[in-house]
């Protein structure tokens, strides 16, 4: 398999991004940009791929069924997080490059983590972001390691930093929703973007399943007892239609269309206003080919608002949806812990019935 390796300055691709955001680019500017971006992004594959080969030997230790993929992030998302962060570098930009793995429970999350942070890596830790330990307002959860890449034997890779999200399946589940809801209605939900109705249900959400988990709540919320959290999750759950929705927004899976042989790297087009996914799989070989369609596929979505594309690597599609259901539309799991948050509060209400009879 054949990489594409680093070939320009740092300085480059600053510049890049300052003309991605820059109101008087011109448009051959941005396409001379948009090209140095896009091999810069691809350059990210190698360390990626040798971080997830790492990976899935330690989980063996840890979660047998946990789910792992790689992602190099969307043009439009590196777009957004420049305008937002005026001042930000795109080379020194963390995230280009991801990983994530979803495995059953938060002692598992930090199981994994102390074989990271306390292991042997040659790589250079540059921070970690415990979003489990202190959630973000919006109620997202997740362990994040930034790591900077530092290899002696592929030298031309260092300094490529890459993004590790740990996380559970119940965090995943709730970071999932927040992604389909906000497809459909056009808005960053995850950014903390959109209708106020709706920031406000995924915050109480976020927290209704923290507590499932016995793990910290946003700090919002630390000053209420688990069943009035649980209630006011449901009472907006109610308002909102949710369930129905979410019910109604699932892709059914003759909509999925994939390269019958399969790959390593899976192109996934979005379509949330027709409801549709498509996947094209590319074999291991084929980097390169993929990395150019993933450049193709977004140049035609900038005219299509309702269409997401991003470009994401797995052992299967099956892991694929499992690992990424949000470019799926499959919130299943959401749904099931709201049903079980239903489920909790009726057996405190029971409990505390016989209590009284007591």
């Amino acid at each position: 398999m054949t990489f594409p390796i680093p070939n320009f300055s740092r300085k480059g691709v600053t510049r890049a991004g300052q003309i991605l955001i820059d109101e008087k680019s011109t448009e051959v500017q941005i396409q001379d940009a948009l090209a140095l971006i896009n091999h810069w992004r691809a350059c990210h594959a190698y360390p990626i791929n040798t971080f997830q080969a790492t990976l899935r030997a330690r989980l063996k230790k840890i979660c047998n069924d946990a789910l792992v993929a790689q992602r190099l992030k969307r043009v439009p998302s590196i777009e957004k997080k420049l305008v937002k962060n005026p001042g930000m570098q795109l080379a020194r930009m963390q995230d280009i490059g991801g990983l994530r793995t979803v495995v059953d429970t938060p002692v598992q999350v930090r199981k994994l983590q102390a074989l990271y942070t306390n292991g042997n890596l040659t790589h250079e830790l540059i921070s970690i972001d415990d979003y489990i330990a202190r959630p973000k307002a919006s109620g997202y959860r997740s362990l994040h390691l930034i790591y900077r890449y530092k290899n002696p034997s592929a030298e031309s890779f260092n300094g490529l930093t890459l993004e590790l999200q740990i996380r559970t399946r119940l965090q995943h589940a709730w970071a999932t929703a927040v992604e389909t809801i906000g497809s459909f209605l056009n808005h960053a939900l995850k950014a903390s973007e959109g209708p106020e109705e709706w920031l406000e249900f995924f915050k109480i959400a976020g927290a209704a399943f923290a507590i499932i988990e016995r793990c910290p709540v946003a700090e919002e919320f630390a000053h209420q007892s688990a069943e009035e959290i649980w209630k006011e999750c449901i009472a907006q759950a109610d308002r909102l239609d949710v369930r129905n929705k979410l019910d109604a927004f699932a892709v059914a899976a003759n909509s999925i269309t994939s390269d019958r042989a399969g790959g390593s790297y899976h192109l996934i087009i979005l379509d949330a206003k027709e409801r549709t996914v498509a996947v094209a799989s590319f074999g291991k070989r084929r980097l390169d080919e993929a990395n150019a369609a993933y450049a193709a596929a977004e140049l035609r979505a900038q005219q299509a608002d309702d269409q997401q594309v991003v470009l994401v690597a797995t052992d299967s599609i099956e892991s694929l949806r499992r690992a990424y259901p949000n470019y799926f539309l499959d919130t299943k799991q959401f749904l099931n812990a709201i049903r079980r948050i239903e489920r909790l509060i009726k057996i405190s209400a029971a409990k505390q019935k016989i209590g009284k009879l007591r």
